[in-house]
Order: structure tokens, then sequence, then C-alpha cells
């Protein structure tokens, strides 16, 4: 796996992470469905990283599943690693 000290500007790389945001009954967040809201909760997915602030130790990501962006701290990131774009 990939430091996220060391990545490439312009390159695509991708991570878990983990954030506190509200989610719906069913562990997503919202917007992905009519369920209704459970309340703020911790939800773990992988992201694609968009911006790095080396600084705060903050980077944001778009999330895979929902499409959301979130500003997620270095703590809260790991399995970083290269992304090899395919088109369908």
């Amino acid at each position: 796996m990939i430091d996220i000290k060391d990545i490439t500007p312009g390159e695509s790389y991708a991570c878990k992470f983990r954030v506190e945001t509200m989610l719906d009954e069913l562990g997503r967040p919202p917007g992905l469905s009519d369920t209704p809201l459970a309340g703020v909760q911790m939800y773990e997915s992988v992201g694609v990283l968009m911006q790095r602030d080396l600084e705060q130790r903050l980077v944001k990501l778009t999330d895979e599943k929902s499409k959301k962006a979130f500003v997620v701290s270095f703590d809260d990131i790991w399995d970083i690693d290269t992304v090899d774009w395919v088109e369908e």
C-alpha cells in the first residue's frame, strides 16, 4: 500500500475510509433511497482521492457507493492504492 504523503499529484488513487455522518436505517448516506434517516453513525466505504492537504492532514474524496464527497482525516483512511480506470 501507499503512504498518503507519497502520492503523486495528477495520478488517481483510492482508499478505504471511515467518517461520522448521517445515515439511513440501512446504514447508507441519505439520497440513495427513500428510507428514513437513523441519525449520525460511523460509515465505512471506498473513495477516490480528489484533494490532499498535508498541513491539516485532510483529504477530500468521493465515495464510490453514494458518489458523495467527504473530507476525512489522514487517521481515518487506509489501504491507499492506485486506480486503474476501465471504460464499460
